[in-house]
């Protein structure tokens, strides 16, 4: 796969960017809306939508007059139930986009180093995995007729002051910590970050802030290690694992392999 595009024009001017960042309450989780307004259909994508609030923003697409042309994950989620599925039924004319490596269906995989299009504007693909094994990160282009500063939209990969935790789904410290390190610290300190979730009100930072502040991932990776094995994440594991194995049918068990059997594509959502 190399670019994913609605037109063949080239840019005249930089593009118009239209930037909605949209919440979903109860898993706490950020929908992303971007389009090229400069361009006369108005193309626009979703990342990470929500199924119990794409209503909202297809509602939102309507209004401002945009056509949407793609739903993006950048992972296969585990607390929410993707609105892909739901939006195409709604919206014929979508395409759901993930990574090959996440293993999930969709109409169309993306790869590192593939682009986005959406009128003049496009998404770079990087792979970012840890959080899990096909997480990705899509991050606005570096042209002259790109929107700056760049944005970075990271999933789970990186959070405000955080990340995501890695001791599920394929999910790897080691990997998580090259990832971000190799993937989004080295883009400039400037730009955006733009997670998929957050749970103390904080809705965007940047690469030089995070490399500074970011209590996990600004230290060594040996640290970083010791951290994502310590209480919080692992006493979490340990409960969960424990009570699958003496409740059949384990209530969290059974949520967490319904969301992301929907999610993956083994129920119809994609």
């Amino acid at each position: 796969m190399g670019s994913y595009s609605t037109t063949s024009s080239s840019a005249q001017n930089s593009p118009k960017l239209v930037f909605r960042q949209l919440f979903e309450k109860e898993s706490s989780t950020y929908t992303y809306l971007l389009a090229d307004a400069s361009h006369p259909q108005k193309p626009a994508l979703l990342i990470d939508p929500v199924d119990k609030t794409a209503d909202r923003d297809l509602a939102l697409v309507k209004e401002l007059g945009l056509k949407l042309i793609y739903a993006i994950n950048t992972h296969v989620h585990a607390d929410h139930v993707t609105g892909s599925g739901l939006i195409k039924t709604k919206f014929p004319g979508v395409k759901s986009i993930i990574s090959k490596a996440s293993n999930a269906k969709a109409d169309l995989f993306v790869e590192p180093g593939d682009k986005i299009y959406f009128g003049d504007i496009f998404l770079e693909v990087r792979a970012t995995p840890g959080h899990t094994l096909g997480c990705v990160t899509y991050v606005t282009g570096d042209g002259s007729n790109q929107p700056q500063p760049r944005m970075a939209f990271t999933g789970d990969a990186l959070l405000i002051r955080g990340c995501g935790r890695t001791d599920f789904q394929g999910g790897s410290s080691d990997k998580l910590y090259d990832s971000v390190h190799s993937q989004i610290f080295t883009l400039p300190k400037d730009t955006l970050l733009y997670p998929a979730h957050d749970y103390k009100g904080f809705t965007v930072s940047t690469v030089g802030e995070e490399m500074l502040y970011n209590p996990r991932l600004s230290k060594d990776k040996e640290t970083f290690k010791n951290i994502m094995q310590s209480k919080p994440f692992y006493l979490f594991a340990l409960f969960f694992v424990i009570f699958s194995l003496l409740a059949d049918d384990s209530i969290f068990y059974n949520r967490f392999e319904f969301v992301i059997s929907k999610n993956d594509g083994r129920r119809s959502s994609s």
